[in-house]
């Protein structure tokens, strides 16, 4: 029997939660049909664990930038820096990045200069940018559309549950948005609305995982593995069978992350 191929496009498989089980957490993800996954570093001091965990795990890609809520306390990036870790073979994308003032609004102005320096990344690699956006809608629309006046990159709206102006803002870019197991939850009706208005060849799916496990394992530590579940509400949503919404966010992914294809 041929299992569907997912990719979870946004996941953290080097943090505490899976720590001495990442080669049994790539066979539990293959057995659902996750055939690839990006591991994302969140803060630059981790890259090269990051990188060796990529180098160690064929179906495993990386990522690498400065999340939003460390842009205080880690030194800023450099554009040179960024550009230097994407010549590995197996780094794929810029980030994540982006504005959280949920948590962090203290920090915002280094926030948005944190992000114009790994946009300015994406835009000289060709690599897609990876954002978190979280209580921060105007301001990231704003920069997000100012910058891409300027010099046009790829970008993904990671675990995408903003407002329906900051999808259409995205949207409206080229840009693609991120399934997470939020739009999976019992409540996340209007969410699950906002996607469904998008068009299909714009989304991806990903865990965000060791976050946000979909039924039926909410509340415990997701897995790369669950991605299947979130894809299950995805087809609903889209309102295709399972194997056309799995083909077509591995498709789009492809076409975004082209390096891991």
């Amino acid at each position: 029997m041929n299992i569907p191929q997912l990719v979870d496009s946004h996941c953290h498989i080097d943090f505490p939660d899976f720590d001495g089980e990442q080669a049994e957490l790539v066979e539990r993800a293959a057995a659902a049909g996750v055939y690839k996954m990006v591991t994302i570093c969140t803060s630059l001091a981790k890259e090269p664990e990051i990188r060796a965990i990529a180098e160690t795990f064929e179906p495993v890609y990386y990522a690498a930038g400065t999340h939003p809520m460390n842009a205080a306390k880690d030194p800023l990036a450099t554009v040179d820096q960024l550009v230097a870790l994407s010549k590995h073979p197996k780094f794929v994308g810029i980030g994540e990045t982006g504005l959280d003032y949920h948590y962090t609004a203290d920090s915002a102005a280094v926030q948005q200069e944190s992000l114009k320096i790994h946009i300015a990344a994406a835009q000289e690699t060709g690599l897609p940018l990876i954002i978190h956006a979280r209580a921060a809608d105007e301001d990231m629309a704003r920069i997000l559309t100012d910058a891409y006046r300027e010099k046009a990159f790829g970008c993904v709206m990671h675990c995408f549950s903003s407002s329906a102006e900051l999808a259409q803002a995205a949207l409206d870019l080229g840009f693609y948005l991120s399934m997470s197991g939020i739009a999976a939850f019992p409540k996340s009706q209007e969410l699950r609305d906002i996607f469904a208005k998008a068009p299909i060849d714009r989304i991806l799916i990903e865990t965000d995982s060791p976050y946000l496990a979909p039924p039926p394992h909410r509340g415990k530590r997701n897995e790369p593995a669950y991605t299947a579940h979130t894809a299950k509400v995805g087809a609903e949503v889209f309102g295709v069978s399972y194997d056309e919404f799995a083909t077509q966010t591995t498709e789009n992914f492809n076409r975004l992350f082209a390096k891991a294809a």
